[in-house]
């Protein structure tokens, strides 16, 4: 699934991409600035988040109650290594069977699930981004 969008239009965005999502855990790519954490807080609203979500960027994950599970929110961005993800005890969240959203999951690619949903968002030159949903494998 592709979709090109303004930023304005990030609420029906995450509501289309969510109907096509097939995991509880989903991976971020994009450079910096893109909008992976804007995108992360409208994903969060649908699954029942109420409270404000922020990126994570120091503390590496920042937990949320949602309706009926729990939200684990990552920026690995700041990872230097596989072994500092396991010294937070990251394969927890992933078999937890709770909701991970995971910025930068290409510092811990090794890591990661094959049931998970990957979100490419590209920054286009008009300053309309594209996100690209396709599973892992």
């Amino acid at each position: 699934m592709e979709i090109t969008f303004s930023i304005d239009e990030i609420t029906a965005v995450a509501s289309k991409l969510m109907e096509q999502i097939s995991s509880k855990t989903i991976l971020f790519y994009g450079d910096m600035g893109v909008g992976k954490t804007t995108i992360i807080k409208e994903l969060a609203k649908i699954i029942g988040v109420t409270e404000n979500l922020s990126s994570p960027t120091f503390s590496i994950v920042n937990e949320y109650q949602a309706k009926e599970c729990l939200l684990y929110h990552f920026d690995c961005y700041r990872l230097n290594s596989e072994q500092e993800a396991f010294d937070i005890g990251i394969e927890d969240y992933l078999n937890s069977g709770h909701y991970t959203f995971i910025e930068w999951p290409q510092n811990i690619e090794n890591l990661l699930p094959t049931n998970s949903d990957r979100i490419n968002l590209i920054l286009n030159a008009n300053g309309s981004r594209t996100a690209i949903l396709t599973p892992k494998v």
